[in-house]
């Protein structure tokens, strides 16, 4: 299975930090952001990964990642996203990076207690289709919310004002090979991006969408209450006290 690391976008939540670097160079702790997504696939096992950056500082995470040594790894592929087309469009760059293999996509400011590495394992042997993870949150409209009827995905709803779960769709998906195709019939949003919950009810409206809930914490770093929450997870995770 290849690997996917999304680490695109502008960070415009986050200013004045990202005036001068990528969101998802700025520390969590002890490591660089990136670090953490990179390290996640890694444990499940993946070592076959690209990046998919953008923007003015992209020659940064080659400076800083190189060809991935400090995670185990003999080679890192990268690739650029000229626009801000959103997920799917940042995703379709990697078309040809994982061919006709199954694909493990991490957004690059998403981080998990625990690991991804046996949901990973059922995933390569489900015939087809997709793996979303889930998550129970106190506020579900800030994010894409699952409605599940018995042991399946049946809709995905993108910041519903009355959410019908409290199911989150967190920044971890697993795919097979035909995502691209899928990419390829979306349509831009309001918003003017490729949306990835298109892609994702477009595998559940085959019916080959699977999920896993984790049960440890989540955190992304879209704000800075977010960012600074994710640095003290992170640092109790480590044993600090904070």
């Amino acid at each position: 299975m290849k690997g996917v690391v999304l680490a695109g976008g502008l960070g415009t939540r986050l200013r004045p930090l990202t005036r001068v670097t990528n969101k998802h160079l700025l520390p969590v702790y002890d490591k660089p952001m990136i670090f953490y997504p990179i390290q996640t696939l890694v444990d499940a096992g993946i070592t076959d990964i690209m990046l998919v950056t953008g923007g003015n500082n992209a020659g940064e995470f080659l400076r800083l990642i190189g060809n991935g040594e400090e995670f185990g790894l003999r080679h890192m592929n990268y690739a650029y996203q000229k626009t801000e087309g959103g997920i799917a469009d940042a995703l379709s760059l990697a078309k040809h990076f994982v061919g006709n293999d199954k694909v493990a996509v991490m957004l690059g400011d998403n981080f998990i207690q625990g690991s991804i590495r046996q949901a990973v394992e059922e995933f390569e042997q489900q015939p087809s289709g997709a793996k979303i993870f889930l998550k129970e949150v106190p506020h579900p409209e800030e994010f894409g919310v699952a409605v599940l009827e018995g042991n399946k995905v049946v809709n995905i709803i993108e910041k519903p004002k009355q959410p019908p779960t409290n199911l989150a769709v967190i920044g971890i998906y697993l795919f097979d090979s035909e995502v691209f195709t899928i990419c390829e019939t979306l349509v831009p949003s309001q918003r003017g991006e490729l949306e990835i919950t298109d892609v994702n009810n477009e595998y559940i409206r085959r019916g080959t969408m699977t999920y896993e809930i984790i049960t440890g914490w989540w955190a992304d770093c879209g704000s800075f209450e977010a960012l600074l929450r994710s640095n003290l997870l992170v640092a109790r995770e480590q044993g600090v006290d904070v």
